[in-house]
Formats: C-alpha cells, sequence, structure tokens
C-alpha cells in the first residue's frame, strides 16, 4: 500500500496517517495512484503541484487561498458544513456533513487514484466505523454530499425511460438509425458530427421519425434546439452543456434528457437536475471521442452501479465492445453504449444480435 513510507500529511500527523492507513487497507486493492498527493494542514512557503492545501472553517485566510490557487496546487476550504476543492480555474463546492475522519478518508480515496474532486466527495460520505464493514466503501447514497451552487431543476424533472435500455448503439447517421433499429434495437443515439444545419435538421428529423415507427428510443446527441423541434424522444448532453442549454425547455417539451458522468461528483451534479438517465464512463479507452478524463474501469463502474441501482437508469459507455460486454454487464448496469462494435463491425446483424443474446441472458 503506497501510503506506508512516504510523507502523506505536511507538518506529519501521526493520529492521521495511522487512521488514513486503517481505512486505505479496507478499500480493497485499486491501480496506483498516479499522483503522490501531500495533504498541507499548513499552507507552506513553497506550494508544490501535488500539494492539496486544506483550510477548516476556524481559519480565515482570504488572501492565502488566493495566493495560493494560483500558484499550481490544489486548495480545499472547510468552513460552515461546505468544502470547496479549487484546482486552477476549476471550482468544486460540495455541502453536507462529514465525519472527524475525513481528511483521513480524503488521503486513502487518492491514494486509490481518484482525482481530487472525487476522492473528496468519497471522504465526505465516509463515516467513522465504515472501516469495520465487511464492506467498507461508502454505499449509503444518504451519506453523501450535496453539490452546491447550482442552478435549480426543472419543475417536475424530466420524464422517465426505462430502467432497461439495453444494448443502446451510438450511430453517425439517420441510415444507421433505421438499419440498426430495423435489426430489433430499441434504444439508440443519433451523434451526428456536422455544422451544416440542413444536414442536422434532416438527420434528426429522419431519425426521430424511425424511431417513431419502430416504437423504439431514439436519443439526439447534443443538438438540444433541433431535437426539441423534431419532437425527438430524448437529448444526451454532456456535463459541460448544462451551463447552456435550456434544461427547463427541454423539460418543458416532454422530451428525455440523458447526462454523461465522470465520476462521483460529476453523478452527484447531474442528479440534481433529475435525468432521464446517466451516463458512466469512460468505462475503457476510447478513440470515438476526446475524454475529459481517464477511463474509469471495471471496478469503479461496479461501485457506481451499487451507489444508483434503482434511484436513476445507467449506461455505461466507453470502449466496449463485444470481448468486454459480459464483464460490463456483470456489474449489474442494464445497459451498454456502443459505436464501432456495431459501425465498424464485419457483419452488422450477426454483431447486434450476438450482443442483444447477452442482455437477455444478463
Amino acid at each position: 500500500m503506497s501510503l506506508l513510507n512516504r510523507e502523506v500529511f505536511w507538518p506529519p500527523a501521526d493520529e492521521l496517517t495511522e487512521v488514513a492507513e486503517r481505512i486505505r487497507a479496507r478499500l480493497g486493492e485499486w491501480p496506483a495512484a498516479e499522483s503522490r498527493w501531500r495533504i498541507c494542514l499548513t499552507a507552506p512557503e513553497l506550494p508544490q503541484a501535488d500539494d492539496l492545501i486544506v483550510f477548516t472553517e476556524h481559519e480565515q485566510h482570504d488572501a492565502d487561498i488566493e495566493r495560493l490557487a494560483k500558484s499550481g496546487a490544489a486548495v480545499l476550504e472547510a468552513r460552515d458544513g461546505r468544502v470547496t476543492l479549487r484546482r486552477g480555474d476549476a471550482r468544486f463546492a460540495l455541502e453536507g456533513e462529514w465525519s472527524d475522519d475525513w481528511l483521513s478518508a480524503l488521503a486513502a480515496f487518492l491514494d486509490c487514484n481518484f482525482e481530487p474532486h472525487d476522492a473528496l466527495t468519497l471522504a465526505l460520505a465516509w463515516r467513522a466505523g465504515d472501516e469495520n464493514k465487511d464492506d467498507a466503501w461508502p454505499a449509503d447514497f444518504a451519506n453523501f454530499p450535496r453539490v452546491a451552487d447550482l442552478p435549480a431543476a426543472p419543475d417536475g424533472g424530466f420524464p422517465a425511460c426505462p430502467d432497461r435500455l439495453g444494448l443502446y448503439p451510438v450511430l453517425p447517421s439517420a441510415d444507421w438509425v433505421e438499419r440498426v433499429l430495423d435489426l430489433g434495437v430499441s434504444t439508440t443515439q443519433l451523434r451526428r458530427k456536422t455544422t451544416e444545419n440542413a444536414d442536422l435538421q434532416r438527420e434528426i428529423a429522419r431519425s426521430v421519425e424511425a424511431g417513431r415507427r419502430r416504437d423504439a428510443q431514439v436519443f439526439i446527441n447534443d443538438h438540444w434546439r433541433e431535437a426539441v423541434a423534431a419532437g425527438a424522444y430524448g437529448v444526451h448532453l454532456g456535463q459541460e452543456d448544462v451551463q447552456t442549454a435550456d434544461l427547463n425547455a427541454i423539460a418543458k417539451a416532454g422530451v428525455r434528457l440523458g447526462l454523461s458522468t465522470h465520476g462521483y461528483y460529476e453523478m452527484l451534479r447531474a442528479l440534481h437536475f433529475r435525468p432521464s438517465y446517466l451516463a458512466l464512463g469512460a468505462v475503457f479507452p476510447t478513440t470515438t471521442k476526446v475524454m475529459p478524463t481517464k477511463p474509469q474501469g471495471l471496478a469503479r463502474l461496479s461501485r457506481y452501479v451499487q451507489l444508483l441501482s434503482g434511484r436513476v437508469p445507467l449506461v455505461a459507455i466507453g470502449g466496449i465492445d463485444a470481448k468486454v460486454m459480459p464483464d460490463v454487464l456483470a456489474t449489474g448496469v442494464r445497459s451498454a453504449a456502443v459505436v464501432r462494435a456495431v459501425t465498424e463491425a464485419p457483419d452488422t446483424a450477426a454483431a447486434v444480435s450476438s450482443l442483444q443474446k447477452m442482455f437477455a441472458k444478463s
């Protein structure tokens, strides 16, 4: 375990380190941390890139916080039931209650190779004594913090979609949507990469109509205005799109909403808006899209499903093909998005049939 024999807290804090090691020992095997974070309980004169500098609610050093936030180090403020993490221009704010062991838990989750904002989310969900459970991993949703400073969710949320969305091909054209729906797939997404508005409107209109004819769930990626205008079943948006899309207009139109997530913090952020489903990814490396985060892997996917199953429909996405599909479904997720496993298959019909059979067995 890499917490041993290295500086985890600065100045050295033997009691915190002892608790961190005890927690880490109960979290299981995880890849070695890519960054060796040092949790600074006092601001160092020369902060380093892998320093996470903590200010508690008993301190008031706003000028120092601003200076340190610009130094390349991460800065964490914990005050009055609110914890704010700053990394460069990024800001992550969480509210809730936490245990006295939260800093030790933060060190343990950082050592499991989680990004600081996800490690912080898990640390705030940790409760003293959790290390004595058979499964110590935080899995009680009621203990997780809330993401702060978000705009209000649309009244009533978004329409529901089936909990088992099943095989979910993400396709580049209406031709592909029609072809795959004809093979018996009931959920698909049009991800049209074009800047030509007329082409986009035609492709969306054809895809939406194909879904209506076959009583299928067809989602439109990104282009929510055109999807609403065409009366689409649903739209799929990324985390960054939540800042710019008119979620109230989407909900008012009765269009379902799927949101991409890439870890615990983004899952909590997305759930605030009460979407129709969450996409969890990227599970594996993918070449179809530039991803903002490293691959999640099956171990993380399994933990995400454990936390959120039954709360919202979940879709695994990213680098999934026929070879790994059984392992993906073994996590308990009930839908998986695929791209090249369908669009680059030598025999599309055979590929779809094989993938569909995997879902029937799960």
